[in-house]
């Protein structure tokens, strides 16, 4: 339950801790836009099954957007 208000605040502050490159960090996100902005890698699950992983880059390629509900 994030308000839209906060998440660009959200994105700014998980951008300048990867930065750092001391670190990995796991997002666990239901928002695609949100996920796809950040993900350098991604891993979908469905019903606690993967059901598809690759590099943030080809989300939308991989047609990832028809595969979430939100």
């Amino acid at each position: 339950g994030i308000q839209p208000s906060i998440i660009k605040d959200i994105e700014r502050a998980i951008r300048l801790l990867a930065q750092t490159g001391e670190m990995a960090i796991l997002l666990v996100e239901q928002y695609y836009d949100f996920a796809e902005a950040l993900a350098d890698q991604y891993l979908l699950m469905e019903r606690g099954e993967f059901i598809a992983r690759g590099p943030g880059s080809e989300m939308e390629a991989k047609g990832i957007r028809q595969l979430v509900a939100i």
